[in-house]
């Protein structure tokens, strides 16, 4: 069960509870032809300060039609676009398209949280208390001090929508995802000449698995990137099958990161990342050789792996041996601190809850979700009706849990022409890379995270097939948060510094 939930990294958010149910759409129904609606644009000004510089910008809040290969409208995809004023050079001037996951998630928690002029200020792994909310006009981690900003949200979510004779078949899918995403990038370059701007992809959770698979899309077709950028990566969902003990061996080092934060191993070191790279060490050596061997471990050999992971999770050696060296991820949430009547939660593990019992096998709810969800809703609901001006008569879809339950999840590898049922998009990474040798890659992961494990991406990239010299072109960065790294702010000032290099390295190479 545990390596199957690494296929949903927002899986228990899109499944929260009835908060939800008023920004939760039903599944659409194709609409009819006559229905079709003109694109819309909203253009504002603002101006905000980063690193002690003012940047004014043009806000624009917008849809853009997608057609069919008869000239059809499909889709109408909702964005809000933020440029930097004054500039003459366009080809001078990065453009980084930015979106979240799910799949169902609309992009309101990048462009929220951290990455956009404004940010709501939530609490930090306690629940944020109800409005008014504290809304700040000049964020100072903004990107914009980098790169123009196009924030767009997946068909179904925010106010994107199937139009015309579209249904939500023709967009919910791994590849039919992409393919949207493609052609929205397409059309807003041209619209907007960005055709020789450096551009960028910036995804958070799903959104990486659409970034590796845009990219190499894009490669394809005649769109080069300059860079991508992964903030808590999902890269291969097939290597969770029942069976296998990769879940179990790239899940170990997180679980010892969460016992250190939460003061429950019975050794407790100073610092973590010392603890992080020998906890590794062990999983992908004696654990794995351990649940590689089975029932075939000798008793001296299964007794000193129990010890060592008592050690390294905190759990009660009893407990481990209970469940035959296989620690099941929710269940670790219910268990590691059960003798304080708390569970954890999944994508932000400092975040507590409480179960209606304390003996229940797995958490009742996401805690996190349920700390920061209100905050979000309510900050980009007033947000773009007050300053981007945006009016519309319809919902604002800030998650679809519909989208996950139809998601079409098969997707062939390069060079295959036979689709898997569950997608692994690092070779379409690994592809981009090789066809574009200049493309950079970031890789952003908090240790904290227990939906996309920071050891798994590691691992992907370990498994990419890259030579040195490709595998060079990649930086990998962890923090001290979850998996929406914007909700602490020293990590959020952290990544602020070092996608702010990054870009700068990026860039450095004409």
């Amino acid at each position: 069960m545990q390596r199957y939930l690494i296929l949903f990294p927002l899986l228990a958010v899109l499944l929260a509870a009835p908060v939800l149910a008023a920004d939760t759409a039903p599944a659409a129904k194709p609409a009819p032809a006559a229905s079709v609606p003109k694109e819309e644009k909203s253009v504002t000004h603002g101006r905000v300060t980063v690193d002690g510089k003012t940047i004014h910008y043009t806000a624009t809040a917008g849809t853009i039609l997608l057609r069919d290969a008869k000239n059809q409208p499909t889709a109408s995809m909702f964005y809000v676009a933020y440029t930097e004023d004054g500039v003459r050079n366009l080809a001078g001037r990065p453009v980084t398209f930015v979106y979240n996951g799910g799949p169902g998630s609309s992009t309101v928690w990048l462009l929220m949280g951290g990455m956009g002029p404004m940010r709501v200020m939530t609490k930090d792994h306690v629940p944020t208390p109800p409005p008014p909310y504290d809304i700040n006009t000049n964020n100072p981690y903004t990107l914009l001090n980098k790169t123009d900003l196009v924030f767009i949200d997946a068909v179904g979510t925010g106010y994107s929508r199937p139009v015309g004779k579209g249904t939500d078949k023709m967009f919910w899918g791994v590849d039919q995802d992409v393919r949207s995403f493609g052609q929205f990038i397409q059309r807003y370059i041209s619209d907007n000449n960005r055709w020789n701007s450096p551009k960028f992809l910036l995804g958070e959770s799903y959104g990486t698995t659409r970034s590796a698979n845009l990219a190499d899309w894009l490669q394809q077709n005649g769109v080069a990137l300059n860079g991508v950028v992964l903030l808590s990566s999902i890269l291969n969902y097939g290597d969770g099958w029942p069976g296998t003990d990769l879940g179990e061996i790239t899940y170990l080092p997180s679980y010892a990161a969460v016992a250190w934060y939460h003061h429950a191993l019975p050794q407790q070191p100073a610092h973590l990342a010392p603890l992080v790279r020998q906890v590794e060490q062990f999983a992908s050596t004696e654990y794995a050789h351990a649940l590689f061997e089975g029932t075939r471990l000798p008793p001296a050999e299964y007794d000193r792996v129990v010890q060592k992971l008592h050690e390294y999770t905190g759990l009660s050696e009893k407990y481990i041996r209970q469940v035959n060296l296989r620690i099941n991820m929710m269940r670790f949430r219910a268990q590691l601190l059960r003798d304080r009547g708390r569970t954890i939660g999944r994508l932000d593990a400092r975040f507590e809850g409480w179960n209606r019992d304390n003996a229940e096998e797995y958490p009742d709810y996401s805690a996190m979700s349920q700390a920061i969800t209100p905050a979000y809703t309510a900050a980009f609901n007033w947000y773009v009706r007050n300053d981007l001006k945006f009016v519309s008569q319809r919902p604002y879809v800030i998650l679809n849990d519909q989208t996950i339950r139809h998601w079409d999840w098969k997707h062939p590898v390069p060079g295959s022409f036979f689709p898997v049922p569950l997608p692994d998009v690092a070779p379409n990474l690994a592809d981009a890379l090789r066809k574009n040798p200049n493309l950079r890659v970031f890789s952003g992961n908090g240790y904290f995270d227990l939906g996309t494990p920071f050891y798994k991406t590691e691992y992907d990239f370990a498994h990419m097939k890259l030579p040195p010299a490709l595998l060079k072109n990649v930086s990998f960065h962890f923090y001290h948060s979850g998996h929406m790294l914007y909700l602490h702010e020293h990590t959020l000032m952290d990544l602020h510094r070092d996608l702010s290099a990054f870009y700068s390295q990026v860039l450095s190479v004409h």
